[in-house]
């Protein structure tokens, strides 16, 4: 008898159809592609049999973009259209890419939206745009070796990447004509990699240095679950920053001044690479420079050199990596085992400092350039319905608090940092003044306590709140993190069901100090914070209980008060503003206490002549009845 194979609705009916996905780990100086193939993760070379991708575009005039060794070949002769490193600016603004200042050869416009374009020969490219050029080409590669079309890519991100530039690279994946089955943070694609193939257990530090980010993430691996406790890092701090320091080095040597000269930056760049690239494996790199007159200055790159510039880079790492610690609540020794991510990490120097702080030695054991793309791969091939057996649980995390602005200038977090993806958490509010109908709400990413110290998001109104008395309404909003790390929060009044959101797409995202100085700001300034929020609170009490008195007396005060009383309540509330412009919470609470006892009997009479009216006309039986 035939067996039938049944399937899911929507669903392939061939049994054993194999969908073709592929893991891509888009790197700022290098990128692959890797997909599953007979059981193992591989990352596909090209025609030429190239893994590696140089993350490089060059616009010509005429012809299509060339991406990759061939572009970067023309990097040092064609600067001005060549663009290298450009997941540096990926979800920054304008002003962010001037305060890199001469590091970036490019001539930039700025669109409407603040994000900044980048001016060639056929015209001016986003970096969303460069790096759907990048995309466009591993997916070229993929369909090409795997001969058919792909059904999605698990793209990485460094887990530092704030919302706007987790959104700019899912832009760019859509532009390239890729489905985003995920964005997986990049050390978690590493502990996938070595977990499943290792079959380990415990708590690892992923130290993830490639050629323009740094992260840090702790994860607990138990049974096929991959949890982040803590992460941290720098989305700015890579291989390219070692890279200009020994470039400027190099300079300074030679006694010559670079000014403009982009051509003479992009060579001093290349052969600072390959003068690094080579300390790998031998004692000193030969150097040279032409200087302006036509003369040679040459020198040796040795490792004491090198060691001199690269330490205060390296040391930069230690920093995030101490706090990802604090965070998860562990210490070095806690680790079990370190693994080393990203091309930057082959050097001695790097590898060094690692097992010195951690007090072991980091494993090595597969290729930091692609143990990403391969982690990235053996995720996709579970997201695309192949491994239906499969039981990897992912559980990533967001860098910084997600809130909202409440009454007083103050933040109120609803989602705290480090706290588990994909998750969804709801708060209550209501409103501050009678009769409101309407409500901003204005989305926050920060640490401190207050609005002026965090990074605005979005804003957004809910309207058509029925008109009610201050504080009756009941306001639900909803922040929604999902698997990517992208935001979208929603409000909803409970009683009429009215209802407003708003997807959180920055059109930049935060600088390369912003974060480190956000985290760094909620440690140093915790207790004037708190001072802070504890005076705004009291600011907001005040300006309650004037309202409501203010409210009442011109009601019922010339009926209900006599003149003397008038006159004392009149008193106490100048008293209580004048307390409510300084910043003595404890004068300001006694004010308010002053303004309660005062106004006591007011309300009583208030009270009794509401009482009075609702049952003047009615019978004692009535009521009883």
């Amino acid at each position: 008898m035939a067996l039938l194979h049944i399937a899911e609705p929507g669903q392939s009916t061939a049994p054993h159809e194999h969908r073709l996905a592929v893991g891509i780990d888009l790197g700022t100086t290098n990128s692959l592609v890797a997909t599953l193939r007979s059981g193992s993760a591989d990352t596909l070379p090209d025609e030429h049999g190239r893994h590696l991708l140089p993350s490089v575009v060059r616009y010509r005039q005429d012809a299509a973009p060339e991406v990759g060794g061939a572009a970067l070949d023309a990097a040092v002769d064609d600067p001005l259209n060549t663009i290298a490193s450009v997941k540096r600016l990926m979800g920054r603004g304008v002003e962010d890419i001037q305060r890199l200042g001469n590091q970036l050869p490019y001539e930039f416009s700025a669109a409407a939206s603040g994000m900044p374009r980048i001016k060639t020969a056929t015209g001016e490219y986003s970096p969303v745009e460069v790096s759907a050029d990048i995309l466009r080409a591993l997916k070229h590669r993929a369909e090409t070796a795997l001969g058919g079309e792909l059904v999605g890519a698990v793209i990485t991100v460094p887990a530092y990447f704030d919302d706007a530039q987790r959104q700019a690279t899912k832009d760019a994946a859509r532009l390239a004509g890729l489905n985003v089955l995920r964005l997986l943070n990049e050390p978690t694609a590493a502990a996938v990699a070595y977990g499943l193939d290792r079959a380990a257990e415990g708590v690892f530090a992923i130290y993830d240095l490639g050629g323009g980010t740094f992260d840090i993430s702790i994860l607990r691996l138990n049974r096929g679950v991959f949890e982040v406790l803590a992460t941290a890092g720098d989305s700015a701090l890579g291989g390219d920053d070692m890279d200009h320091v020994i470039a400027e080095w190099m300079l300074r040597e030679a006694g010559v001044e670079a000014g403009n000269d982009r051509r003479l930056l992009r060579r001093l760049k290349r052969d600072a690479r390959a003068a690094k690239e080579a300390l790998t494996a031998a004692d000193s790199a030969p150097v040279q420079l032409v200087r302006m007159d036509g003369t040679f200055w040459r020198g040796a790159l040795t490792h004491d050199l090198l060691n001199r510039q690269i330490d205060p880079l390296i040391e930069r790492t230690l920093a995030p990596t101490r706090r990802a610690l604090k965070d998860a609540g562990l210490k070095p020794r806690d680790i079990e085992a370190v693994v080393l991510v990203g091309g930057t990490t082959r050097m001695p120097r790097v590898r060094e400092k690692v097992k010195t702080f951690f007090g072991r030695e980091p494993l090595t054991d597969l290729d930091p350039d692609k143990v990403v793309a391969l982690g990235a791969a053996i995720q996709a091939d579970i997201l695309a319905g192949n491994k239906p057996e499969a039981e990897m649980l992912l559980l990533d995390v967001i860098p910084l608090s997600l809130g909202l602005e409440i009454m007083g200038g103050m933040t109120e977090k609803i989602i705290p940092r480090n706290s588990t993806i994909p998750t969804a958490r709801a708060q209550e509010f209501t409103t501050f003044k009678d009769g409101q109908t309407a409500l901003l709400v204005h989305v926050l990413q920060g640490e401190r306590e207050l609005v002026s110290d965090c990074r605005s998001l979005a804003r957004f109104e809910l309207r058509g709140i029925p008109p009610m008395v201050a504080g009756a309404a009941r306001i639900r909003v909803t922040f929604q993190v999902d698997a990517d790390g992208l935001l979208s929060v929603s409000a909803r009044e409970q009683t009429t069901g009215v209802e407003a959101h708003v997807a959180v797409k920055p059109s930049y995202g935060l600088t390369d100090a912003e974060i480190g100085r956000m985290l760094r700001d909620s440690i140093e300034h915790a207790g004037e914070d708190g001072a802070a929020r504890q005076l705004r609170e009291q600011q907001v009490d005040a300006d309650s209980a004037l309202a409501a008195v203010q409210a009442a007396l011109v009601m019922d005060g010339g009926t209900l008060l006599s003149a003397a009383e008038r006159a004392e309540i009149d008193l106490t509330m100048a008293a209580l503003r004048a307390a409510r412009a300084g910043t003595d919470t404890t004068s300001l609470r006694q004010a308010i206490q002053n303004l309660n006892h005062v106004t006591g009997e007011f309300a009583r009479r208030r009270m009794d002549a509401s009482v009075r009216q609702a049952l003047a006309g009615h019978r004692l039986a009535e009521l009883e009845s």
